[in-house]
């Protein structure tokens, strides 16, 4: 590893911690380079984001492989994580609190199993309101946070797996692999809705983006303590 190779461009591989934006997670990168590598200047992206409250791979581009980026980004992604069934949230996640219960007597494994069917394919999908989507030059959370009511269109995307890999009712641990602007936050809002309950998303992770996956990744700060070691 030296400055110049940095420079001339590598694809890096992180572990995105929770409670992380991606873009701290960014500029923790470029400081790191900055400071052990000696770049006065050096162009640092990642290839998708993930929010704060979700944690996994973010592949981060440096160099002249920023141009990459848009090709990295339309690759398909792996999640896992887990619903939590008969309640919602504003944010679709852990962002807000509960804003309503619903029954889950009626709630089976059968049901939850057969449920998944219904989001296999492309399917129609609305973004969550708290989201960076922008709409009138403003980004929807901030509408969201406003209270401020917004109609949001819906959009196409492709879910090629859904795997429920564990159920401990209220709770659904799942595996999915989807295209590119896919929410998996409105998938758990959407998979409560189709069973006549709530859900919402307690845990997320991504896994894979493409063949690039997590488990060779490193967290920011791990990434730190291997470039020091190498001056």
């Amino acid at each position: 590893m030296t400055p110049e190779s940095f420079q001339e461009g590598k694809v890096l591989l992180i572990d995105k911690p929770l409670q992380w934006s991606s873009f701290q997670a960014v500029n923790k990168i470029k400081w790191a380079l900055k400071k052990h590598m000696g770049l006065k200047k050096i162009k640092v992206g990642h290839a998708g984001t993930l929010d704060p409250l979700a944690t996994g791979l973010l592949i981060v581009c440096t160099g002249k492989f920023t141009k990459r980026i848009p090709e990295l980004q339309g690759m398909e992604k792996e999640y896992t994580g887990t619903f939590y069934l008969g309640a919602t949230t504003p944010s679709y996640d852990l962002e807000t609190e509960v804003d309503a219960t619903f029954p889950t007597d009626h709630i089976t494994e059968q049901l939850i199993q057969e449920t998944t069917k219904q989001f296999m394919g492309e399917i129609d999908q609305k973004p969550p309101v708290f989201s960076a989507i922008k709409k009138d030059g403003k980004r929807l959370y901030e509408h969201a946070r406003k209270g401020e009511e917004v109609e949001i269109a819906s959009r196409k995307v492709t879910v090629h797996e859904f795997e429920i890999t564990r159920i401990a009712l209220p709770e659904v641990d799942f595996r999915i692999v989807c295209s590119k602007g896919t929410y998996i936050r409105s998938i758990a809002n959407d998979f409560g809705q189709a069973m006549q309950s709530g859900s919402h998303l307690t845990a997320l992770r991504r896994t894979k983006i493409g063949e690039f996956s997590v488990e060779g990744a490193l967290t920011p700060d791990a990434f730190e303590d291997e470039i020091k070691s190498f001056n």
